[in-house]
This record gives C-alpha cells, structure tokens and sequence, in this order.
C-alpha cells in the first residue's frame, strides 16, 4: 500500500516558521539526550523540498 501525500503550499515566512519550530524541537530532544533521526528527517525534507514559482496571470489581457 502506497503512503498518501500532502502537498503544501507555503510563502517564506510560513517555511521559515515551520523550520525554527523542528530545530527547536531537535534542539529540545538534543539536550534531553533523545533519539532525533525523524527530526532530522522533516527538517531535511522541507528543507529540500523544490520551490514552485508562482504565475502571475496578465489581467490585460
């Protein structure tokens, strides 16, 4: 059985949020000495994750 995908579509300010908000955790797990490999994970993979340019549609069309 395939695993199901979410696509999300986020501005700079959104995936700059979503980022801090995982290192935090990462950092939290760290000094409590806790496993953090799905962190580093989701980190990587939002980090990575391509950008997709916006179209701007010509209303003069």
């Amino acid at each position: 059985m395939r695993d199901e995908k979410v696509i999300l579509e986020l501005d700079r300010y959104e995936e700059g949020a979503i980022i801090r908000a995982l290192n935090d955790m990462r950092n939290k797990e760290i000094a409590e000495q806790n496993p953090t490999d799905s962190l580093n994970e989701l980190l990587l993979k939002i980090i990575r994750a391509p950008a997709k340019k916006a179209r701007i549609r010509d209303e003069a069309r």
